[in-house]
């Protein structure tokens, strides 16, 4: 019986996707897929805030999985007193055994999604493409969720991992993990399972590892370490363990003082939670609520908020919203290579593991705030551009079009990729479109740390759509330079996009 409902649901999957395609423009350099992800949350307080914020960019990926796992911080247990330790030094001192932890049910995405039909209408007044709440009831299923690193079983949810990750799309599937990756482990053990004895082996190993990509936030369990790292090596993985902290909890730690304000009860109150019921529902300081059955949701309580020195309505926490910050499309590429950088952070492609993209201590940017090369700015820098974006979708969800910002689109005249000699001008030709016929500034910049030529070069006309610059005669073959175009509107709140020049130096 199991294995035929395991055919089944990838039957229904391939016909699913097969029906999807078929309903898609076709797919061209100007009018490219857009990414595949599945989303596997633990239900912490910031991950419902980052669901939130990730619910008003749905239209710019294929959600094909909201998959509920257990972490380290959060299972339901068994239901039949099982006693359970965590493998994770941290968590095994702060609760020792139990039988269940801070378990918030899982029935909050359901009714978030609930929320986002009520602005589903108002949503596609702006943007097409956005899915019906149906769609994403569908895509919701539990997975592993009895304890932290639970992958004995198949589940719901494991199995419709695996069932994506088989399918007849060869495109990537980007696997998001705001919890434990425990899940996502048992999808490939059963893979592993059932194909590893078989000739089809070679193929389907090749097929996963080539499909997915794992972007995780921190190891919430053991499963990575224990199971896919030696299992699955050619599997990507993009390992943010640093950089996501500007966004989380400590970002008062952070963030320089400079951009503080974006993240403040102020800016809140005035562009987030006052625009209708979805919104309504995001956390934050001093609001008087609480998750159920989490008492490490305390930062509604005003006595907590007073101290830990915060104000009413500021950020809690979003740490997991880096993972699908990486698959927007604003023009930084970095879909393209994670060491690139963008809104997702910027990462470095590990020297033991060629499949393992990592932040840390040597994938810093020049805070230019601390006047310092910090590990955590590759994520920061971006922070004001990415909330007046919260700010402006967040009012697609009550405004008509007319009253509301939209993003202008930038594009270049020439090619992305770019070669030149020594002493050759580099020409960059730029243009925008505002689609509220806002004015809009240009500047373009050098992405310094991505580059492999180690100096800053002159830009002529930087503030202009068209821009200029000499190779330095002192760059080596090989060398490459990346030039970005930063487009801002006048629009309010202002919106900024992108494109990226890199330029190979050339004999």
């Amino acid at each position: 019986m199991k294995n035929l409902m395991t055919s089944t649901l990838f039957i229904f999957s391939i016909m699913l996707t097969l029906s999807c395609c078929q309903s898609k423009e076709s797919v061209t350099e100007e009018n490219p897929r857009k990414p595949r992800t599945i989303v596997t949350t633990d239900g912490e307080v910031d991950d419902v805030d980052s669901f939130i914020r990730m619910l008003l960019y749905t239209n710019e990926f294929e959600v094909e999985g909201l998959v509920i796992s257990s972490s380290q911080w959060h299972y339901s247990g068994d239901g039949q007193g099982t006693k359970f330790t965590s493998e994770m030094p941290n968590t095994a001192q702060l609760y020792g055994e139990r039988t269940e932890l801070r378990w918030p049910g899982t029935d909050w995405l359901p009714k978030l999604i609930d929320k986002y039909g009520e602005v589903y209408e108002n949503l596609q007044k702006h943007a097409d493409g956005y899915p019906t709440p149906e769609h994403l009831h569908s895509m919701v299923k539990v997975g592993n969720i009895e304890f932290e690193g639970e992958m004995e079983k198949d589940t719901e949810g494991s199995d419709w991992i695996k069932s994506v990750l088989l399918d007849g799309d060869p495109h990537p599937v980007y696997l998001q993990v705001w919890g434990g990756t425990n899940t996502i482990a048992r999808a490939l053990k059963s893979i592993e399972d059932q194909y590893k004895s078989s000739n089809d082996w070679d193929e389907i190993y090749k097929k996963v590892s080539d499909k997915a990509i794992i972007y995780t936030v921190l190891d919430q369990d053991a499963t990575y370490v224990k199971y896919i790292a030696p299992n699955w090596p050619d599997v990507t993985i993009i390992y943010n363990a640093d950089q996501f902290w500007c966004f989380a909890y400590p970002w008062v730690q952070r963030v320089p003082d400079e951009l503080k304000p974006y993240l403040s009860g102020e800016f809140f109150s005035k562009y987030i939670l006052n625009k209708g019921p979805l919104m309504a529902e995001y956390y934050t300081w001093g609001d008087g609520r609480q998750i159920h059955n989490d008492p490490e949701h305390y930062h509604g309580n005003l006595d907590s908020m007073a101290r830990f020195e915060r104000s009413k309505y500021d950020f809690i926490s979003e740490g997991d919203s880096p993972a699908y910050f990486f698959l927007l499309d604003v023009g930084l590429r970095s879909t393209e290579n994670p060491s690139y950088g963008g809104w997702g952070g910027r990462f470095q492609q590990s020297g033991q593991i060629p499949a393992r993209y990592e932040d840390g201590e040597n994938v810093t940017d020049f805070n230019p705030y601390t006047k310092q090369h910090d590990a955590t700015y590759p994520q920061t820098r971006w922070i004001k551009e990415q909330q007046h974006d919260f700010a402006a979708r967040a009012a697609w969800c009550v405004e008509d079009y007319e009253n509301a910002n939209h993003a202008p689109e930038v594009s270049l005249n020439h090619s992305k990729d770019l070669t030149a000699k020594k002493g050759d001008t580099v020409e960059l030709r730029g243009s925008a479109q505002d689609p509220d016929n806002d004015e809009v500034s240009y500047i373009w910049w050098q992405f310094l740390e991505v580059g492999t030529f180690p100096a800053m070069v002159q830009i002529t006309d930087k503030n202009a759509s068209d821009a200029s610059f000499v190779i330095p005669e002192d760059a080596n073959v090989g060398d490459k330079i990346h030039m970005l175009l930063e487009v801002t509107d006048k629009g309010q709140p202002a919106l900024t996009r992108y494109q990226r020049v890199v330029v190979e130096v050339i004999e």
